[in-house]
This record gives structure tokens, C-alpha cells and sequence, in this order.
């Protein structure tokens, strides 16, 4: 199924009664903006976005879209059910795939099936084989605005045959208004273990301990603190990992990742359904377009990812749920942001 380059994408605007802004575009259902209203000073601009909705594609950084089939990578572009072998589409380094192949959701124009001032919804029909993935698969994933200064995202689908799903979004976070290095902001994940990867950025196999190592974020510290400590950062330059989250995260009964601005004025909390969150320190960003058509440095944004773990149809051992969706049933999941101002911070 072939992306959009003709038409213009149609954009649409959420706001609550706190001030919590939310701009999206129904190409990739796309977020461009987000504005958090700062008590005494202009809203805020969370996310790193585009100079327009018309800013090509081809980038490759996934600013703010609707990740699927599969978010992460599937090592060789191939998964293996029941003795059978399926060849998906590659896009990684022409071997494997990444956030669901060359057209993935992120190019795909949505249908906004409904919208509303504090709630917009996307629909899309993903045909079977599509990217090489099995069965038609029905998505329906709904934006909204909370009460207070939360968004939530729920993404659901069906499947006509047995296939992997893992809907995310890609927004890059800089809670200091998008200015400067994001590794300056204060990150927790609370995770004991994460999953190192080879020179492609694919799962070695085995998760591993955090402990005494600077994958550890299970008390707040800067990125900049550990970076490049470890021998597994230099596979990508950096933090481009996946951190299979602690059991009392489940039912998003704790933050999965909390975010704090250098400046100590803006927090943000993520909470989830998935087991797992990838988080990417923006490294290889550098010369990708920003809003005002300047092109960003690199580590100007955070992404934190809620998903399964990468490459996961290949791996039905790890500890988490299965990451296959079949026929009858319902892929439903939540990823929820929250953010809160520090007013007594300078």
C-alpha cells in the first residue's frame, strides 16, 4: 500500500481547558506539536517536529508518528510461526526490518474516522502481506486529551490470521522547550534488565542485568552522566535500547519512564500496557529538519517507546506477553503521557 504524496495532509488540533495543546496530522497519524501550558509564560513546546506537514519523508526519524505493523526491528526481515517461515519486507540496512517495513503506518494516510476538540480518531486497513506481514489487519488508534495535562493514546486491531502487532508512537521528547542537548534531562526507567544488541542494533538473544552498568535507570540521572560507558552503547553511538519493565509497571500501576526538563521546571511520566520500552537518545539525528527549517543536532530529542521487545516473534521465551494477535481476538493497548510544572523551580 503506497504512501500519500499528492493530496495535503489534513491537520487538527486538540486543546483541554487546562491549556494542553495537541496538533496531529492524519498522514502517518502523526503528532507535529505539543504545547504545555506554563504558569506566568507561553506555552511550552514539548516535541521535536516538522517545519510542515509537507517536510518529506524520507528522513527516516519517525518524528511523532503512528509506528506499526511491528514498532522496533525483526532481525533478517523474517519470523518463523509453526514450523513455517515468513519473509517480511526489509528497510534496515537492507536485511531487516524496522518499524514495519519501507511503508510502514508512519507513510500510510489514516482515515480520521472521528474528531472532536479533546479526542481524534484514526483508522486504517493494513491488507494481508502487507510489508509481508500475514492477514488484513483492522487498526483503530484514538488520541485524547485528559483532564490535567495528560494524553492518552489507545490502539486497537483485528486480525484475519495469525500475525505480530506492536503499535507505538515515535515522539521525540525535549522538555527544555526543544532547546539544547536532551541528554541534560533527568531520566528513570524502572527496569532491572535490558536487551543488548549486535552491530545492526538486533537482540543478541539474552536480556541482562542493569546492574553496575549505565543502562541503569532505576534512580533518575541525566543520560549525559553514563554515556558511552558501556561497550553495548557503541553498537549505536549510544542509548538505542529496549528495557523490559518491572511487574508493578503492568496495568500501568507505575510510570514507566519519568522525564524531567534540565531546568527542573517540566516533568513528564509515561505509563503503559506494553512490557517493554525502547529508549533512543536521538544520536542520529543531526541534519534532520526542524520546525523553523534549521536541521536539528544530534541528541536534541529522547524517544521513549512503549512496545514489545524488539524482535520478539522470534523470540517466544522471553518473559513478557505474546506479541501475537490472532483471529477473534483484540489487540488493545494504552500508552498514557503525563506532564506536571514545577513551579518553585528556577
Amino acid at each position: 500500500m503506497p504512501h500519500d504524496t499528492i493530496d495535503s495532509p489534513a491537520v487538527l488540533t486538540l486543546r483541554n481547558a487546562q491549556g494542553l495543546e495537541l496538533t496531529l496530522m492524519d498522514l502517518g497519524a502523526t503528532w507535529l506539536s505539543c504545547k504545555v501550558p506554563m504558569p506566568g509564560a507561553p506555552a511550552r513546546e514539548v516535541l521535536l517536529g516538522r517545519a510542515s506537514p509537507h517536510e518529506p519523508l524520507a528522513v527516516g526519524a519517525f518524528l511523532g508518528a503512528t509506528i506499526g505493523r511491528y514498532a522496533n526491528r525483526i532481525g533478517q526481515a523474517r519470523i518463523r510461526r509453526d514450523g513455517q517461515l515468513i519473509q517480511l519486507t526489509p528497510n534496515s540496512g537492507s536485511r531487516h526490518q524496522l518499524h514495519g517495513g519501507p511503508d510502514g503506518f508512519d507513510k500510510l494516510r489514516w482515515t480520521i474516522a472521528s474528531q472532536d476538540g479533546r479526542e481524534a480518531v484514526f483508522t486504517l486497513v493494513s491488507a494481508d502481506g502487507d510489508q509481508g506481514f500475514p492477514g488484513q489487519l483492522d487498526v483503530r488508534v484514538t488520541y485524547r486529551l485528559l483532564d490535567g495535562l495528560e494524553i492518552e493514546m489507545q490502539a486497537e486491531a483485528r486480525t484475519s490470521a495469525p500475525t505480530p502487532v506492536c503499535i507505538t508512537n515515535h515522539a521525540y521528547f525535549n522538555l527544555d522547550a526543544v532547546h539544547g542537548d536532551a541528554r541534560r534531562q533527568s531520566l528513570h526507567i524502572p527496569a532491572a534488565k535490558y536487551l543488548p544488541v549486535d552491530g545492526d542494533l538486533i537482540p543478541l538473544g539474552d536480556l541482562a542485568s542493569v546492574q553496575g552498568t549505565g543502562f541503569d535507570f532505576r534512580e533518575p540521572k541525566t543520560l549525559a552522566q553514563d554515556w558511552l560507558r558501556d561497550e553495548q552503547q557503541k553498537p549505536g553511538a549510544g542509548y538505542d535500547h529496549a528495557f523490559l519493565l518491572d511487574a508493578e509497571c503492568a496495568g500501568m500501576n507505575r510510570a514507566a519512564a519519568s522525564l524531567r526538563a534540565a531546568d527542573g521546571s517540566l516533568a513528564m511520566e509515561l505509563f503503559t500496557t506494553l512490557p517493554s520500552v525502547q529508549m533512543y537518545a536521538g544520536q542520529f539525528l543531526g541534519g534532520t529538519p526542524s520546525r523553523d527549517g534549521s536541521p536539528y543536532a544530534a541528541c536534541t530529542g529522547i524517544a521513549l517507546e512503549p512496545q514489545f521487545l524488539p524482535d520478539s516473534p522470534n523470540h517466544p521465551e522471553w518473559p513478557q506477553p505474546s506479541c501475537w494477535l490472532m483471529p477473534g481476538e483484540v489487540y488493545r493497548q494504552t500508552i498514557r503521557w503525563r506532564f506536571t510544572v514545577d513551579t518553585t523551580a528556577r
